[in-house]
Formats: C-alpha cells, structure tokens, sequence
C-alpha cells in the first residue's frame, strides 16, 4: 500500500510538470511557426512588389558607366636615395559611354598625364590613406582636363583606384 501511495503522491506533480512542458513545447512551436510565416508573407510582398526606382532614376542622372584604364599604371620614384615603386590600377566612372568611347582616343595623353603626376609623388605622403584619397583626386583632375580640352566637357565624374600597391 505504500507503493500505491507513493505513486499517487508522485501523479499530481508529474501531471503539472507534464502539463507544463506541453504548453512549453506548443508555445514554441506557435512561435516559430509565426516567424516562418511572417518572413515568408514579407518575402513574398516583396517580390510582389515593384522594385523602387535606382537613386540615378530619381535624382535625374544616368546611371554610372565604369571603364577600366588598362594596363595598370606601374610608376617609380625615389625616396632618400632608394627606389620605391607603386602600382595603381585605375577605373574611370562616367555617366555616358558614347562619351567615355571618344575619350579613348586620347588615352595616350591621359595615361603621360597620370605617370607624370604618380612619379612626382612623395612616398610617405601616399603611405597614408588621406595621401592616397589626394593623388585620387589630383588623377581625376587631370583626366577631367584633358576631357574638357580635347572633347569640350567633363566625360568623367572621378576616377577609382581599384589596386594600389606601395613597394
């Protein structure tokens, strides 16, 4: 009779414990069933909706035009009687590729341009970042003259180093 009273004793307690971990497991599974259902309803919106209009649309300009100038620029100077090198490798961004096109023409002058300003460069300057970012701006400086001389307008927005190597 002990056993039975032990086991009765024991029944509540297992009852409440097992009610609460159905409850547990059923309020997780709820849970996650509403995550999935969200994210698909909102991935599925989302398809179904059109796509905003790009940022060139909206402002009014065209969209970028990337030409890369190739081969990499390879350039080399001399800082306290040792040869350093460096190495830029160089993309032009435009909004017009008929534009960009007439530019190539006149690649020799702009690539004589660039060498000259990259091999006038002092190699502490371009080991810093801000030194990096103003010889960017020069170079596109440049190749924005030689545009306005040769074709009357500014063809290129700026230039990209994609590559810039220090030795």
């Amino acid at each position: 009779m002990a056993k039975s009273e032990a086991s009765a004793v024991k029944d509540p307690a297992t009852k409440g414990k097992l009610k609460l971990i159905i409850v547990i497991v059923v309020a997780l599974l709820l849970a996650i069933g509403l995550s999935v259902g969200a994210t698909w309803f909102f991935m599925h919106s989302a398809q179904s909706k059109p796509a905003p209009a790009p940022e060139a649309a909206v402002s009014g300009k065209q969209a970028a035009v990337f030409e890369p100038l190739l081969p990499a620029f390879v350039a080399n100077f001399n800082q306290n009687g040792r040869q350093r090198y460096m190495q830029v490798s160089i993309t032009m961004m435009g909004r017009n590729q008929a534009d960009l096109e007439a530019l190539k023409v006149h690649m020799p002058v702009i690539r004589n341009n660039l060498v000259m300003l990259f091999s006038g460069q002092d190699f502490a300057t371009l080991a810093s970042p801000v030194g990096q970012e103003m010889l960017r701006q020069k170079a596109t400086a440049s190749v924005q003259e030689v545009a306005q001389k040769e074709l009357g307008k500014v063809v290129v927005e700026q230039l990209l180093f994609t590559n810039f190597v220090l030795q």
